[in-house]
């Protein structure tokens, strides 16, 4: 089987950390979805404006077209909403396995005020979590996220390695 993940959730959920640290794991190249927004929606967000749908189909389109180019991959994406995982799924070329990290909204606010480097301010979580449609268990595997690193790359790995033929 060609995997295609999307490692989704909230900005400031640790995407980026567990799809590095599973690439490396699986051997599997990983794309970091916030390097496909176009710079228009880097400085909304930069500037703490919450994007709209109608900004997120052409980055949703872009992350289809990783997917689909460049299986097997890993790419970190938010895909929030139902609508987005829907659209990730049909540009995507195949199955799609998503990967939801799922906290809570003071875990996640206190790891995005000690992070550096990243464009997306404390100030649009609220935003996020509106925005949040949890995918049910048949369309995602949720993992908690309260836990080491180490042992969210090792859950999902054994997640992954069973569901493989």
């Amino acid at each position: 089987m060609t995997l295609r993940i999307v490692i989704m959730g909230v900005s400031g959920c640790g995407k980026s950390s567990v799809g590095e640290g599973l690439s490396a794991r699986l051997g599997i190249h990983y794309r970091d979805g916030d390097d496909l927004h176009p710079a228009a929606n880097v400085e909304k967000m930069r500037a703490g404006i919450p994007l709209t749908d109608a900004d997120r189909w052409p980055w949703l389109d872009r992350v289809s077209a990783v997917l689909a180019s460049e299986a097997p991959v890993i790419v970190g994406c938010s895909a929030l909403r139902r609508a987005y995982r829907d659209r990730l799924s049909a540009g995507a070329g195949g199955p799609v396995t998503f990967i939801h990290l799922s906290g809570s909204r003071d875990l996640i606010a206190g790891r995005m005020a000690t992070r550096t480097g990243h464009y997306m301010p404390t100030s649009l979580l609220d935003s996020q979590f509106a925005a949040l449609e949890p995918p049910g268990p048949e369309e995602a595997l949720t993992i908690d996220i309260d836990q080491s690193l180490p042992a969210l790359i090792a859950a999902i790995a054994i997640h992954l390695e069973g569901a493989s033929p």
